[in-house]
């Protein structure tokens, strides 16, 4: 017995455009992995769409499907950072969660191909703000999702004090590991500086 796709109450199978491009998943990630590195060996000046298919070992037809310009192909893949975030810790102390952070933020931030494309793409963000605006969400939305679930988890244990001025305190956490390894770009964090800093966060914090 065959069904009517047309008859009331039945579902019509959904069917591909004739012609329509199926994109592959793993050429798209190739795609994107490309992207972090022709950033880190050229940066975005000099990256072009030639350059990322090349690495990518792809046609430039493949990019173009997937992006209409370098500028978008950069503004996705930035983004896409922002999306997968940093892990909340949960450690059961306000101390132990700052360190936790700080430890996970350290080494993402002084990653060779990070740490390459970071002062480069802060350069065209002051000059394009798409890229200041993905940069913002990338750099600063992520860190603070984080760092807001910390301090109102320490509010909840006594830690520190109820309403505490966030924007602050969440200065006061993100402020200094971003400044030694992303500004000043220091070549190696001095021995104790994570237990230290987060020692003083931590004081910090409480007297607010």
């Amino acid at each position: 017995m065959t069904t009517n796709a047309d008859e009331p109450g039945t579902r019509p199978r959904r069917r591909t455009p004739a012609g329509a491009a199926v994109l592959r998943e793993d050429v798209t990630e190739a795609i994107r992995g490309a992207v972090f590195e022709e950033l880190a060996s050229v940066g975005y000046a000099r990256m072009s769409i030639e350059g990322i298919a090349r690495r990518a070992g792809v046609g430039k037809t493949a990019v173009y499907r997937r992006w209409r310009s370098k500028l978008h192909l950069v503004l996705d893949v930035v983004s896409a950072v922002a999306v997968m975030g940093l892990p909340t810790p949960d450690t059961g102390s306000l101390e132990g969660d700052l360190r936790l952070l700080y430890e996970v933020t350290s080494r993402a931030l002084r990653h060779p191909v990070a740490s390459q494309i970071i002062p480069d793409l802060q350069a065209e963000a002051a000059r394009n703000p798409e890229i200041a605006e993905a940069m913002q969400k990338a750099l600063r939305d992520g860190q603070e999702g984080v760092a807001s679930s910390i301090l109102s988890a320490a509010e909840r244990r006594g830690e520190i004090r109820s309403g505490v001025d966030r924007e602050l305190a969440l200065d006061l956490i993100s402020g200094p590991l971003y400044w030694r390894s992303v500004v000043i770009r220091t070549p190696k964090l001095p021995k104790g500086y994570l237990t230290s800093l987060t020692r003083a966060t931590t004081e910090a914090l409480r007297a607010l």
